[in-house]
């Protein structure tokens, strides 16, 4: 198995040392926190079903100097994260940052395929999440008696903490998600595991290209462009990397993000 030595850390490089896994890494948050993870020092598995996206953003990353690892795997499928896992354990060693970014928002209007909607985000958004911690959990665990702390940071969604018209079942999804962190964290914290959950509101990625409805996609167009300037992923992947790279005795447990002019 390849180990990753410690290396000294800098101010340009925070979080050298890491072994860092992204899910949802093919694009949005997880692509953009994939890149700045690898730039700051970290090792980085990146995690989506889309593996020639996955192929290219890796490619990217070393030719800037980082290191990254491609592992298509579908957050949905637990054998797969299992598979995965091993993957990132033989190529880059143990995982001590876990980015829990993996989901998915579709409509679901009463009589507009509410039902399968609802239960692929469920799949995806919820078992998706506690598949991912099943299978990382060990090594984090194990990484912070070593190293003194290791982290599990799960992006939810402002929509945890609203009432999203059209949108009940994603709500719901992130609720869910957003109340599993907050206990995660009760039953991690004194493994030295810290537990961040970060609920973004309407950020500037692909997510909501991918609604289906051309109705409701419209109304939701409309309603982002009512906004104005949006955070981009980037934006809340510098959120991430700095709750990452904070003294051990330093857990930010809980962040939103919004755009300046969103309620």
């Amino acid at each position: 198995m390849t180990t990753t030595a410690t290396q000294p850390r800098s101010s340009a490089h925070p979080l050298a040392g890491r072994v860092a896994v992204v899910t949802g890494a093919s694009s949005g948050i997880g692509e953009a926190t994939a890149r700045l993870l690898a730039a700051q020092g970290a090792h980085v598995a990146l995690l989506a079903r889309r593996a020639e996206r996955l192929t290219d953003h890796v490619a990217q990353i070393e030719a800037a100097g980082g290191r990254a690892l491609a592992v298509p795997a579908d957050v949905a499928d637990p054998a797969s994260l299992t598979a995965a896992a091993d993957r990132v354990r033989e190529r880059l060693g143990r995982v001590d940052l876990v980015v829990n970014n993996a989901g998915l928002a579709l409509p679901d209007l009463l009589g507009r395929g509410a039902e399968s909607n609802w239960q692929r985000m469920i799949e995806v958004n919820v078992t998706g999440a506690l598949a991912v911690v099943t299978a990382f959990t060990p090594d984090l665990i194990a990484a912070a008696a070593d190293r003194g702390h290791a982290d599990l940071i799960t992006i939810s969604s402002a929509a945890a903490q609203t009432v999203l018209p059209g949108f009940a079942g994603y709500a719901a999804t992130k609720a869910a998600v957003s109340h599993f962190s907050r206990n995660l964290r009760a039953e991690l914290s004194p493994h030295h595991v810290r537990v961040t959950t970060i609920e973004p509101g309407t950020i500037d990625t692909e997510l909501r290209d991918h609604l289906g409805d051309p109705a409701t996609s419209a109304a939701v167009q409309e309603a982002v462009a009512s906004l104005g300037e949006l955070p981009s992923g980037t934006d809340v992947a510098e959120i991430i990397a700095f709750a990452a790279s904070r003294p051990r005795h330093v857990n930010l447990s809980q962040l939103s993000v919004l755009p300046t002019r969103e309620a």
